[in-house]
């Protein structure tokens, strides 16, 4: 009877901001770029309402949440 191989743990880093809170909103140096990163575990549940901000962003209109606390000039 052969013995099973000791249990190898493993532990990976998953980014995160600092505050938390995803980066959402155009980039500094290229408005046309928009950023949406950083929901952590939270990423499929957000995407829907991150969606929804991306193409007020990209159409210019008014999300359907104000944008500034997921700014990535926050930082």
């Amino acid at each position: 009877l052969q013995s099973e191989p000791a249990a190898r743990r493993w532990m990976g880093f998953r980014p995160s901001i600092p505050d938390s809170l995803p980066v959402i909103g155009p980039a500094g140096r290229d408005r046309r770029v928009i950023y949406a990163f950083g929901h952590g575990h939270y990423g499929l549940t957000q995407a829907a309402i991150t969606a929804q901000m991306v193409a007020g962003m990209i159409e210019g209109r008014p999300g359907p949440v104000d944008g500034g606390p997921f700014s990535a000039q926050r930082f």
